[in-house]
């Protein structure tokens, strides 16, 4: 070797230790609950499904380098474990517990001697500053009509909704639908039994075969997206009112069963709001008709009850619009209501605003447009609908727009796609 060699430190035995731009990168991104690493590395490390014990190496010289990145921003999901295997972490023995749990973290972690071990030079979280464009296009599909179907009804990114597409997957109301990925979109759960398998849309808007379910099977759930690429079904019935949730990965994979927060109920709405990736369930029946909510973390972690805003009511549905902000509509107070609640970029949910709009129930509503939404199809008494309402990137719901396709109720929607 000629030339020289500066800012590198060189080990008790001689060898000059790699610097952070000369780490060996170890191509495969690590997805086990537990790997042991070696010096002179660098590992990506991909938490989507579990947490990861990571063990250092039992020996060490002056200089050894190791750095651990959050491949997939996870860590809050799923934290990593250190086990320093024998040897001091930042002065303390292994016994100590040294844990990372923030999403876009990088560990950057370097030797020193016997009495402080290993040092981190950096453990900072990487600002998530890639925004991904907001959903154009959505999806109604599902739904009852006399009999229980699965058509479907594209949105362009105008608010416009197209004709029936010929069903794909099991025929079923009363289920559920949320964005994930950035650009797709999933249908879960649903009665005609009951059912927890779920169908994904892919980015064209195109439905796939049904997926084996997982979690409690149930109809009446609600679902939305969260930290900006996954999503959440919670609540609903399963033989009794429920209020636990199922978190779904930006893959589409959804997970078991997580131990309920709040008040165990069926027919809410959820929607996203602000701009860090939270989500918002309300409303819904138990033994009574409610109004009060609860919070979703952008690590898709459910709040307990808040006291609720506005007339208590089921059947509703949600969907975020200019943004940051959402909006519940429609449902059931014991009669059909087009009553409105809006929902601030902090969660905050405001007062009644008068109903625009035939008052139904049963019906859906989602996002497009990057900044608008609508509802659509539902019932009143007797009567299937297949109108929209539009609202507007201030969160003003507009009148009655002439329907399209077939008039049913107890439908699902959400926003796939990120081109117009």
């Amino acid at each position: 070797m000629s030339g020289t060699v500066t800012n590198n430190t060189l080990r008790s035995s001689g060898v000059i230790a790699a610097t952070a731009a000369g780490l060996n990168w170890v191509s495969t991104p690590v997805t086990a609950s537990t790997v042991t690493v070696e010096s002179g590395n660098g590992y990506w490390i991909n938490t989507t499904s579990n947490t990861c014990t990571i063990t250092l190496p039992s020996s060490a010289e002056k200089g050894d380098q190791i750095i651990l990145i959050d491949y997939l921003r996870t860590w809050g999901t799923n934290k990593i474990i250190i086990d320093s295997n024998g040897l001091n972490y930042q002065g303390q023995d292994d016994t100590y517990t040294v844990e990372y749990n923030t999403d876009g973290q990088s560990l950057n972690i370097v030797y020193s001697d016997s009495t402080k071990g290993w040092i981190p030079l950096d453990d900072d979280a990487s600002a998530f500053e890639p925004v991904a464009p907001p959903t154009q296009r959505a999806i109604f599909a599902y739904g009852y009509s006399g009999s229980n179907s699965n058509l479907s009804n594209l949105v362009n990114s105008s608010g416009v909704v197209a004709a029936d597409v010929t069903g794909v997957g099991t025929a079923r109301r009363s289920l559920a639908a949320a964005s994930y990925g950035g650009d797709k979109a999933i249908f879960g759960y649903g009665e005609g039994s009951l059912f927890s398998l779920t169908n994904l849309v892919n980015s064209s808007g195109v439905v796939a075969a049904d997926v084996s379910g997982v979690g409690t099977a149930r109809y009446g759930p609600a679902a939305t997206a969260y930290g900006g690429d996954k999503a959440i079904f919670g609540y609903g019935y399963g033989g009794g009112n429920v209020s636990l949730t199922n978190l779904v990965n930006n893959l589409g994979v959804v997970g078991s069963d997580v131990t309920g927060v709040g008040t165990a109920r069926e027919s809410p709405a959820a929607v996203g709001y602000g701009s860090t990736g939270q989500a918002i369930f309300g409303y819904g029946v138990h033994s009574s008709r409610v109004s009060l909510t609860n919070l979703v973390s952008s690590s898709g972690v459910v709040a307990s009850d808040v006291t609720g805003v506005g007339t208590a009511r089921n059947a509703l549905a949600a969907a975020s619009f200019g943004g940051d902000k959402a909006i519940f509509g429609y449902g059931y107070t014991g009669s059909s209501v087009s009553m409105t609640n809006l929902v601030s970029n902090t969660g905050v949910v405001a007062a009644d605003v008068s109903g625009v709009g035939t008052a139904r129930i049963q019906l859906a509503a989602t996002g497009y447009g990057g900044d608008k939404a609508l509802f659509g199809f539902g019932i009143n008494s007797s009567t299937y609908y297949s109108i929209t309402n539009l609202v507007n990137n201030s969160g003003v719901v507009a009148s009655d727009t002439a329907g399209v396709g077939t008039i049913r109720r107890s439908i699902a929607a959400a926003g796939y796609s990120s081109s117009a």
